[in-house]
């Protein structure tokens, strides 16, 4: 590759990419790379520091049981887990169909017509709520309150604070039945359902005082009671958020879990986050798509509904598999024997003369008594390693969940029994004096589309998880060229250890005494993204990239708060930044002036100058993407950072290019005051469809004391932003991916992955700029990790559009690259450093096949309106149609590589209808008998 290039080494290559004035003048300071089998052998040793207590904790997260069939063929399958967001949908029918499955759980049993393909966890989904509600039925005079129950999970009441603060909503936490919403300004209300003591509460009346005072009510619920009781669209709720945990996806000490909205369909157009769709391909054949894509932040920028890109796709997935799964009767089923469990302890407590509180519960029991009974059943649970809820000095919760057994309900009684001998509980009984009260026993039906209703052996689960598989192009089948997004090599022994009980049973509110395995990790991934970014404070708490911006101005806002200066509210954001920025400024209550680019896609000095002027007196911050999303490294960057500074500003670095910096400069160094990471980007926590994701940040030593607090487990300290996600560590077990990768690599390892990424890049730009113009380069001639490729003039010269490009790829099988961003009509490339020569030598390959096809159509040869890029991609179906009237061969179609006839990767669908999918939106399984119609 470098003699392709005509360069003599790496280093050379670095020196001619990255500026002098910022490059390292020493190595990272971290410990040489571990073999695969020490890090097994270490991730062991440290997970048994953790102690795996049975947790009654309950605050939405219970233990459950994976089915093995789901835990080895969707968590622990790269198939699965490697996938990227599906935007071109004809090439993720799969993982669609899998979210579309997800979408029709949540409709069915929230009762609610419109759901998302799932947000980050359920805290974070409350808050989402609340700004959706003030978009409708809020202002900023008489109505910008919005009430919580005093009765929600104590973390999520913290999020939903910490959001409103940022852009100046009032929160009002108190008791239902006494709140005067009217007085208050009332534009939303949000209650627990069951509540979080366990009681079930009637909300109807309540509902209607919501509605009456002109608000929305939004009601958090419980997504497996929801089995057993009237569902919230059923009382009268405008939207319903929750967690779906406890369908299949494991602990893991906080997550990562997905959690899901949905809605009354008036308010869709607002609804945040992804939503699947039904629309048909070119055949007219049914086909999924994301629906409504043209609200995403990177389109939409300061005008977004919300700065999340990243659900939690991954986890939706295993979720609706369990629905799948288990169906309706199945998770009807698990629900009535937990409720059952919990009536058990019930009565088994009730021998010993101790009532519980509430006679409405589902699984959990809240009980009353003195401070020295409460102390001595602490006490007692403690012997028998039992984790008990403490929600006061006279009482505590005891949540059952589907993994405990009859025994452990014996345990859970003898806590209680002070030394008596009680009988032993002998059966769970069949009949039983449930707690759920009449008028809120659920009667309507929920999961009848026949995908719950046809898999529930293991033999035909696996083959229809295999069959959705099979129709997803993932980093299994080949490289996946994204520019900004690095879709690189999840090693297989990274993911090990997040499937080990000791890591991922944990609740994520267990007391830190039973988590020494995960504080030293947290420990020591810390210093480890301290010493690759030099800064010295780390949090791990968002989790994904678009939370660690929100996180990360939240700490600037909290700076200039404390210094006095609380009225600097611009944000600067140069045109070349990364796509979330604006939308994640906006949401942290910051006003967005955009910087001018030059002609070479760097930042105008002179235009930032100008500006920054002009806005002394208020300016908060500037965000910019370092590496640009230009693909460039700005020689400027110190003198950007220093004019900001000089102005009164503080610099937000984007992390998302991190990973061609690693081992060569650090935003710390540069003049950066924050920095998020992209740990699915650099630090290798796959991708997963379109989450998980870990977007820690890392902060200057003047920023240190206002990092997010730890929701539950520790005081909310004054100076703090607050929590930003439910979980203390965020999504806690796959910060073990990146804690292996960099024990794996090592210092020298991270150092040389950085530089062969900037090598495949500036090879594949060197290799495809005789066919397509690179759009931007360095003061050298050089692209950082990524490069765009100019495919606009084929517009004119032959009709041909980017779309075209990217879908004619999917013949040749690949993924396109980023389509129309950061500029529209071209392609931006991003090799990464874990792909082979001969994989990359593959994509140039394809891509100059492309263009001598392009040329066809430009000289006439190929019509414009009927040729193989307009007509891709080409399913199976098409090409062995017993009509074929295209001046192409089926053979053109099909197989235009020789590698396609050793290995072909068959797109499931022909070119998606996209605006037919947004005028008809469908986000729910249409009923089977539209498919046979079709």
């Amino acid at each position: 590759m470098l003699k392709a290039m005509g360069i003599a080494s790496l280093d050379e290559l670095v020196a001619q990419t990255v500026p002098a004035s910022i490059r390292m003048e020493k190595r990272l300071q971290l410990p040489a790379g571990l073999t695969e089998a020490a890090l097994l052998e270490r991730a062991r040793e440290l997970g048994a520091k953790n102690e795996v207590w049975r947790s009654y904790l309950g605050m939405g997260y219970s233990d459950c049981i994976t089915p093995p069939v789901i835990l080895r063929n969707v968590i622990q399958n790269p198939g699965w887990y490697t996938q990227y967001t599906p935007y071109q949908a004809e090439i993720a029918q799969g993982r669609l169909e899998a979210l579309l499955n997800f979408q029709t759980m949540v409709i069915d049993l929230t009762g609610l017509p419109i759901a998302n393909a799932s947000l980050l966890d359920e805290a974070t989904a409350a808050a989402e709520a609340m700004h959706l509600a003030f978009e409708f039925k809020g202002n900023d005079e008489t109505k910008k309150t919005f009430f919580v129950s005093e009765r929600c999970h104590p973390q999520t009441i913290e999020v939903v604070k910490t959001r409103a603060g940022a852009v100046g909503i009032t929160v009002e936490v108190g008791d239902h039945t006494r709140v005067d919403l009217a007085k208050i300004g009332a534009f939303g209300a949000l209650v627990q359902y069951p509540a979080t003591d366990g009681e079930i509460i009637d909300y109807r009346a309540f509902g209607e005082q919501v509605h009456t005072v002109d608000a929305m009510f939004v009601v958090a619920a419980d997504i497996l009671a929801l089995a057993m009781l009237v569902p919230p669209g059923e009382f009268g709720a405008d939207v319903a958020v929750g967690s779906t945990q406890r369908f299949g996806v494991p602990l893991g000490y906080g997550g990562p879990h997905a959690a899901y909205m949905s809605m009354k369909s008036d308010f869709v157009r607002k609804l945040p986050g992804r939503i699947i769709g039904v629309s048909e391909d070119a055949h007219k054949k049914p086909a999924l798509r994301m629906a409504l894509q043209t609200r995403e932040q990177h389109i939409r920028r300061e005008r977004a509904t919300s700065n999340i890109c990243t659900a939690q796709a991954l986890l939706a997935v295993v979720a609706s598999m369990y629905a799948v799964y288990h169906g309706p009767k199945g998770i009807r089923a698990i629900a009535e024997k937990v409720h059952a469990s919990a009536c058990a302890v019930r009565d088994g407590v009730a021998r010993m003369n101790v009532k519980v509180a509430y006679e409405g519960f589902f699984d959990t029991l809240r009980i009353d008594g003195t401070v020295r009974e409460i102390d001595g059943w602490f006490a007692s649970a403690e012997k028998r390693r039992i984790n008990l809820r403490r929600l006061s000095p006279t009482s505590l919760a005891v949540a059952i969940d589907e993994t405990t057994t009859l025994r452990d309900l014996g345990d859970v009684v003898d806590i209680f029994a002070d030394g008596k001998k009680i009988e032993e509980l002998e059966t769970v009984a069949e009949i039983y004096r449930g707690a759920i009260p009449a008028a809120l026993v659920r009667k309507s039906e929920y999961l009848t589309h026949e995908v719950f209703n046809s898999h529930h052996s293991e033999t035909e689960m696996l083959r229809y998880m295999r069959k959705l598989e099979s129709r997803d192009l993932s980093l299994a089948h080949s490289m996946i060229p994204l520019g900004s997004c690095t879709m690189k090599l999840n090693a297989t022994a990274e993911m090990m250890p997040i499937t080990d009980p000791q890591w991922n049973r944990l609740h994520p509110f267990a007391p830190l005494s039973q988590t020494k395995g995960y504080a030293q990790m947290f420990a020591e991934l810390e210093r480890e993204l301290s010493e690759c970014t030099g800064f010295p404070a780390i949090s791990l708490q968002p989790n994904a990239g678009a939370q660690g911006e929100y996180a990360g101005l939240l700490v600037i806002k909290k700076h200039h708060e404390a210094r006095g200066q609380g009225h600097r509210s611009v944000c600067l954001i140069p045109a070349s930044a990364h796509g979330t920025n604006p939308a994640t400024a906006v949401m942290a209550g910051m006003s967005v002036v955009v910087v001018k680019t030059d002609e070479s896609g760097n930042i105008d000095v002179s235009d930032l100058e100008e500006k920054a002027k002009a806005n002394a007196d208020k300016l908060a911050a500037l965000m910019v993407t370092y590496p640009s999303t230009h693909g460039v490294f700005e020689e400027d960057i110190k003198r950007v950072c220093a004019i900001v500074h000089e102005h009164g500003g503080q610099v937000y670095m984007d992390g998302a290019n991190m990973n061609a910096q690693v081992g060569l400069c650090r935003p710390g160094d540069i003049g950066a005051d924050v920095c998020h990471l992209n740990l699915h980007k650099t630090f290798c926590i796959p991708h997963g469809g379109g989450g998980p994701g870990m977007g820690p940040i890392g902060v200057a030593a003047h920023l240190a004391k206002y990092l997010p607090a730890k929701p539950v487990i520790e005081e909310r300290r004054s100076d703090s932003v607050g929590p930003v996600a439910a979980a203390p560590w965020g999504s806690a077990s796959i910060l073990l991916i990146s804690w292996a990768y960099i024990q794996m690599m090592g210092g020298e390892g991270l150092t040389e992955a950085t530089k062969v990424a900037i090598l495949n890049a500036n090879y594949i730009a060197h290799r495809l700029g005789k066919h397509f113009p690179v759009v931007y380069q360095g003061k050298q001639g050089r692209v950082a990790h990524e490069c765009i490729l100019d495919v606009r003039p084929f517009k004119k010269s032959g009709g041909i559009e980017v779309d075209d490009v990217a879908k004619r790829l999917m013949d040749y099988g690949f993924h396109a690259p980023t389509m129309s961003f950061p500029i529209a009509g071209t392609l931006m490339v991003e090799p990464t450093e874990s792909e082979s020569l001969a994989e990359i030598d593959r994509f140039c390959e394809a891509m100059i096949a492309i263009r001598t096809e392009i040329e066809k159509v430009e000289d006439g040869q190929w019509p414009k309106e009927d040729n193989p890029l307009k007509n891709a991609p080409h399913t199976i179906e098409a090409c062995i149609a017993t009509e074929w009237k295209h001046p192409y061969s089926r053979e053109v179609a099909a197989f235009p590589a020789p590698w396609t006839r050793d290995r072909k990767f068959w797109p499931a669908v022909g070119r998606l209808n996209n605006a037919l999918g947004d005028r008809k939106l469908i986000c729910a399984c249409p009923p089977i008998e539209a498919y046979a119609e079709a």
